[in-house]
């Protein structure tokens, strides 16, 4: 059983920075590959970033060139630094761990979300 726990939401003006970090209570942590997603108000949850355990990048188009994803197996925990935050950023943002992959159509852990709001 791994918990995940988000933190580092909140309220940034457009064209600002916000770095989201999961700390990941699992001894087993650096053998999942690990990712956000986000969900805006009335609209589906979509894909943001992942990270596999061998180190490898994924991002979502919409976020390319922005923002960052890494992770410390040492220290059980996943970042997602977000520069140039645009309003269209705005949504809840939801730590996600899987075996194999979390863009598969089964993710198998879930962190509670954290809130980030871009302003104009």
């Amino acid at each position: 059983q791994v918990q995940l726990v988000e933190s580092g939401g909140g309220l940034v003006q457009a064209g600002g920075s916000l770095r989201l970090s999961c700390a990941a209570s699992e001894r087993t942590f650096s053998s999942y590959s690990m990712g956000w997603f986000r969900q805006a108000p009335e609209k589906e949850r979509e894909f943001v970033a992942e990270i596999s355990r061998s180190g490898g990048i994924l991002y979502a188009d919409s976020v390319k060139d922005r923002f960052t994803i890494s992770r410390d197996n040492a220290k059980n925990t996943m970042s997602l630094q977000m520069n140039s935050l645009k309003p269209e950023d705005t949504a809840i943002y939801y730590c996600a761990a899987d075996w194999l992959t979390v863009r598969g159509r089964h993710v198998d852990y879930w962190g509670q979300g954290t809130q980030v709001t871009v302003s104009s």
